[in-house]
């Protein structure tokens, strides 16, 4: 029988299935036959040292409505009941998902295989981690010292700013180091000079769409899906409104993709999202990457399917 495969995901029951990453990737692991389980985050637990889950099973369907069917839920020692752990949580990641991250490291020290790696998830912050590879990136500061966020603002000129642990856009502002907005900007950002806050150079090219890049295993995929800003907004973040176009990869977003990937499969990223504006490099995703589903109907690929084939690539190889 196919090893079991359980997803720690947000509520099934409120996902859009058209364009959602996980149903995908569970839709490709039942063709494979592998049996699902269903867990939140309240579903986890450690007794006497072991990770326990209250796991359901689960079905999937690839429609719009009545998507999925749960059994019955029980409670049982993790790794026991499945042998593959997707992660995919969304973003934020606050406090209970780091406490999720150590139980998940207890159930891969019991055998299990988590994807991607609870210590990888820690240690990717989706802002912080492009700045591992400053030579894909445009100027950055990240600081908590609004004095020092200023002078980076008058320095540059138009900067964008944004808090470490936000996702599809909410929390992001365009200003200058003129801009007489910019204290109250840092204000509602950084407090009293008590929360770290992301300044980066703006880059003109976002109208050409904010990329992104699927990497699996270290590799890309060889088209992005460009989310291009509608209207008078700046973010091209689809959750912000943007328009999804799919383009194939540029030799610069390749030579991205070949800075950054090595280390991605080297820390355990099966699957990550890098988000790549003009030439540069301004985000890592790990926790739950997306855009699946919308490169998938325009180029007639099956990442999901890509994905499983790493996954399964990798497990024959820990056998040998």
């Amino acid at each position: 029988m196919n090893p079991a495969i359980a997803v720690l995901m947000d509520p099934i029951g409120a996902i859009h299935p058209e364009k959602d990453t996980t149903l995908a990737l569970l839709l490709e692991a039942q063709r494979r036959g592998h049996p699902l389980r269903y867990l939140q985050q309240g579903d986890l637990a450690v007794r006497d040292g072991e990770a326990w889950a209250r796991l359901t099973p689960l079905e999937v369907r690839d429609s719009t409505s009545g998507w999925f069917t749960l059994g019955e839920p029980r409670w049982q020692p993790l790794a026991d009941a499945a042998d593959i752990v997707l992660a995919r949580k969304d973003p934020p990641f606050e406090l209970q998902f780091l406490y999720d991250t150590l139980v998940l490291d207890l159930a891969e020290r019991s055998g299990a295989r988590v994807i991607n790696r609870p210590q990888a998830l820690r240690d990717f912050n989706e802002k912080l981690a492009a700045q591992w590879f400053p030579q894909c990136c445009a100027p950055a500061l990240v600081a908590r010292d609004r004095a020092e966020l200023r002078r980076f603002a008058r320095e540059h000129g138009e900067v964008v700013l944004k808090p470490l642990d936000g996702m599809g856009g909410r929390g992001i502002f365009r200003s200058r180091g003129d801009d007489p907005n910019l204290n109250s900007i840092l204000e509602t950002l950084a407090g009293d000079d008590a929360r770290f806050v992301m300044a980066q150079k703006f880059i003109p090219e976002i109208t050409a769409g904010d990329k992104r890049i699927l990497i699996i295993d270290g590799e890309p995929v060889p088209y992005a899906l460009a989310r291009i800003p509608q209207g008078t907004d700046f973010r091209g973040n689809l959750a912000a409104g943007g328009r999804g176009v799919g383009q194939p990869l540029s030799e610069r977003d390749r030579w991205i993709a070949a800075e950054v990937g090595p280390e991605l499969a080297r820390r355990g990223i099966v699957l990550a999202g890098l988000d790549v504006i003009g030439d540069y490099l301004t985000e890592v995703n790990v926790t739950s990457p997306t855009c699946v589903r919308e490169l998938d109907a325009r180029f007639d690929l099956n990442i999901a399917g890509m994905v499983f084939d790493a996954i399964e690539k990798q497990g024959a190889g820990s056998t040998e």
